[in-house]
């Protein structure tokens, strides 16, 4: 990579860094690209250069957090054993959604997604659709369920409780409780499919 590229890379970070932390600070309503290309140290056009509206920007932004900081889990869809496929694909979604960031992010969307349905827009094609292209062609392919959209609704709800809990303030669970959680949320799912993984 040349000089001019590695320029480039460098300053589409610096911005998207901003962007995560005037986000998350700020709010999406009342940040602006502004303030975005200040905390960044460029100007407003280089802003715009990289990226075309600050929908786009919030977009990238939790790509880039979600790069940055949380566990990959879907490669766990990879491994051939197909339970622990699944065991370690639910203990990293929770821990993935146990993290400061999406926390952060999550509150952002409780308290402004009413007013910026764009937030919520642009939120769901970072994240959850990608989650669900995912185990929707596992479920298909190594469960043999074709059509297993609101199964995978319904697992991923009970995965996401932990969650839920930490949002109105009850303490993050334990490593230990997390794949207990895990474990239990996997079993519901096979028995009330009717399942057989081994």
């Amino acid at each position: 990579m040349g000089k001019i590229e590695t320029r480039k890379k460098l300053k589409r970070r610096a911005i998207l860094d901003a962007a995560c932390d005037v986000f998350l600070v700020e709010g999406y309503v009342t940040a602006s690209m502004d303030r975005i290309a200040a905390a960044a140290g460029v100007t407003k056009q280089t802003v715009y250069r990289y990226f075309s509206s600050k929908e786009e920007l919030f977009g990238e932004a939790l790509k880039h957090m979600r790069e940055a900081g949380e566990e990959e889990f879907e490669t766990h869809l990879t491994n051939p054993d197909t339970r622990a496929a699944l065991l370690d694909y639910a203990v990293g979604f929770i821990r993935a959604h146990l993290s400061d960031s999406h926390l952060e992010v999550y509150r952002l969307l409780i308290a402004e997604g009413g007013k910026s349905p764009e937030l919520t827009r642009t939120f769901f094609s970072v994240g959850p659709e990608d989650t669900d292209r995912e185990l929707t062609a596992f479920f298909r392919q190594r469960l043999g369920v074709d059509h297993p959209e609101t199964a995978i609704r319904l697992w991923t709800a009970m995965l996401l409780a932990p969650r839920n809990e930490v949002l109105i303030g009850l303490p993050a669970p334990s490593v230990r409780q997390v794949e207990d959680h895990a474990r239990m949320s996997l079993d519901v799912l096979v028995t009330g499919m009717g399942l057989e993984v081994r």
